[in-house]
């Protein structure tokens, strides 16, 4: 069987990559995005709303794991917030 290169797996409970996640995704869970979302945010360095203006639109719809309802989400609370994409 072929070993698949990028795949990443969510972290186990308990394990250190999880607690690395969770210590930086807490902006992302508290406005409802999901695990799949928060973590690419995360890895793309994004950690709250407000970083968000470091991105275009674009780069933010290209980000593996960001969806329509989460980009559709977070442009409502950057409108909320009076924040806007780069």
């Amino acid at each position: 069987m072929a070993k698949i290169e990028n795949y990443s797996r969510p972290p186990r409970p308990g394990s250190s990559a999880q607690d690395k996640y969770s210590a930086l995704d807490l902006e992302w869970r508290r406005i409802g995005l999901g695990v799949i979302a928060s973590k690419a945010l995360v890895e793309a360095k994004l950690y709250k709303v407000s970083d968000l203006r470091k991105i275009s639109l674009e780069e933010l719809t290209a980000i593996q794991g960001i969806g329509k309802s989460s980009i559709a989400r977070l442009k409502l609370i950057m409108e909320a917030k009076k924040i806007s994409f780069r």
